[in-house]
């Protein structure tokens, strides 16, 4: 097995483990040794915190030369060099904390060729997890492709090191994975959390490959008493005031208690949110009759078979096949019976609220808030989701106030808007609570000379008096026969306009054809004589030429 298969194999068994001591639980960071082997005079040993992301080497070590990336240098962009070591060992580079993720900085150290990262903290504080960044396309480009191993070191340790090179020191770290597995016993306690879920894609079938390929290993270590193993699945409640709705009886049981999401998204059709909850119920209760039978190992057993035996995608996720599942492993079907209780009573499940309450513990918050037909909520998953988003005011209106009178329904929640409340016009309030505005009484409508003002539900009603118009806008009255006036003279105007335009129209003509006539007479002017034209002789006074009469034939 290689050096990373080991690392991924026990990874696995590092979930959580907890030492019990009364009913006090304590956050643990986990930790590798770091000594100074060279130089000689600051030989010492010193604590790193393990990274949440990389792949440690547990049970292993590393010696490796120090490079520091430079001041300034926070690795938040790809390095312009490659931090070759300059002697026959890994490097193990140093970054300053700060600017960007940690797990970008590692990331870049690796690409740069460092076979190990150290970051410098900042901060004179007691160590703690680097942690990986929170979900999203950039992100899940680079951390599962980091493949070296990390760690924070604290700041007094960071400027030894970085005092040493500037000196032109060699600096030379042994990283010891070997002691950081917390065994306060010879067994190791790990968790897994999951559900039952089969139809949300690739997640769901890379955590069922996941059970099938571990599931040997996990019976043998337990069966060996190496490992104790314990199942947990992740439930959401139901908002107190939509546990009427159709999306929460459908997603839930016990009256809105503990919930899933449904498997098709879709309300109507296929499997429901609640079905997902009660197998996940039935599942708890198979491991625990099973533990208490001293067969816990069975559990996988019964997980493995149930996805072969009463797939979703087969149309055979149901309780018949369920039971037939756990008859067929020899385990009390009574028993577990009783252990899941009754889904549709309006009390608290034990094994359920155990579990929700395991979900807010040092372990880290994973409730999240549901989308419930098509509306995203918000908040902290624990103690309130509130509808978020343009489609929130589908959902009893976005929690905000909402009345109707006489037909006529307003509210204080706008689709404009993904969250808050704002009264609608005419009204005034907090948006949860709001009341009617009386315009009339307030003199802030409705003020003009003659004006008789009455209010409304939501508005108010002007009217003037005589045969006048009232115009909202201005807040004014006008007279209603001036509206004649006005297309009566817009009717002479145009008339106007149309009678020039005729007139012009006639002009135009005449001055063409009196400008034609004068040219095509000019032009026969040039080849004959007009009578105008015609010249006697002196001497004889006789006609030279023929007289002729040139007429328009216009």
């Amino acid at each position: 097995m290689s050096m990373i298969d080991k690392g991924a194999t026990l990874a696995l068994f590092l979930a959580l483990t907890m030492v019990v001591n009364g009913v006090f639980g304590r956050f643990v960071v986990e930790k590798s040794s770091v000594t100074i082997l060279n130089p000689m005079a600051m030989r010492s040993k010193h604590d790193a915190a393990i990274a949440n992301f990389g792949v440690p080497n547990y049970g292993g070590y590393m010696i490796g030369s120090v490079v520091y990336a430079g001041q300034g240098a926070y690795g938040c962009d790809s390095f312009a060099k490659t931090f070759k070591p300059k002697f026959p060992r890994p490097t193990i580079l140093i970054i300053d904390r700060g600017e960007c993720y940690f797990a970008l900085k590692v990331w870049n150290g690796q690409q740069s060729g460092a076979a190990a990262v150290l970051v410098a903290d900042n901060v004179d504080e007691p160590l703690i997890t680097m942690d990986s960044p929170e979900e999203s396309k950039e992100a899940d480009d680079f951390i599962e492709k980091i493949s070296v191993p990390s760690a924070l070191i604290d700041l007094s340790f960071a400027n030894t090191l970085k005092q040493a090179l500037k000196k032109g020191e060699e600096v030379v770290l042994k990283i010891d994975w070997s002691e950081s597995l917390p065994h306060p016993d010879e067994r190791v306690e790990y968790e897994l959390w999951t559900n039952t879920n089969d139809e949300c894609g690739a997640r769901c079938d890379e955590q069922m490959n996941f059970v099938k390929n571990f599931k040997g290993h996990a019976q043998i270590l337990e069966k060996g008493g190496y490992a104790l193993f314990t199942p947990h699945y992740i439930t959401w409640f139901c908002p107190k005031d939509y546990v009427s709705s159709n999306q929460c009886k459908s997603q839930c049981i016990n009256q809105g208690r503990y919930c899933a999401p449904d498997p098709e998204q879709d309300f109507g059709d296929g499997y429901d949110g609640k079905d997902i909850v009660f197998e996940n119920l039935r599942q708890l209760c198979v491991h625990r009759v099973a533990k208490e039978n001293s067969r816990s190992w069975v559990w996988w057993d019964y997980v493995t078979d149930f996805h072969i035996r009463c797939s979703m995608k087969e149309k055979k996720y149901s309780k018949e096949c369920a039971e037939s599942v756990v008859e067929s492993l020899g385990l009390p079907l009574d028993k577990i019976k009783k252990c899941m209780g009754d889904p549709e009573a309006d009390v608290e499940n034990e094994v359920l609220k155990a579990e929700q309450t395991l979900q807010d513990t040092f372990r880290g918050r994973v409730c999240e808030c549901p989308v419930v037909n098509g509306v995203q909520y918000k908040g902290d998953g624990y103690t309130s989701c509130k509808p978020y988003g343009p489609a929130r005011c589908s959902i009893n209106q976005g929690g905000c106030w909402s009345e109707t009178k006489k037909g006529l329904t307003m509210s204080a929640c706008s689709n404009s808007e993904s969250s808050g409340c704002r009264c609608p016009q005419g009204f005034k309030g907090d948006g949860l609570k709001c009341e009617d505005i009386d315009e009339c009484k307030e003199q802030s409508a409705c003020q003009c000379d003659g004006c008789k003002c009455k209010n409304q539900w939501g508005g108010f009603e002007c009217k003037c008096s005589g045969n006048r118009l009232y115009m909202k806008e201005q807040d004014t009255c006008i007279e209603r026969s001036g509206s004649r006036i006005g297309w009566f003279f817009t009717f002479v105007i145009l008339a106007s306009v149309a009678a020039i335009c005729v007139g012009g129209y006639v002009f135009y003509k005449y001055r063409l054809r009196s400008y034609m006539d004068s040219e095509i007479m000019a032009i026969m002017s040039q080849y004959m004589p007009l009578e105008s034209q015609n010249t006697n002789d002196p001497m004889t006074g006789e006609s030279q030429q023929q007289q002729l009469r040139l007429t328009s034939a216009a």
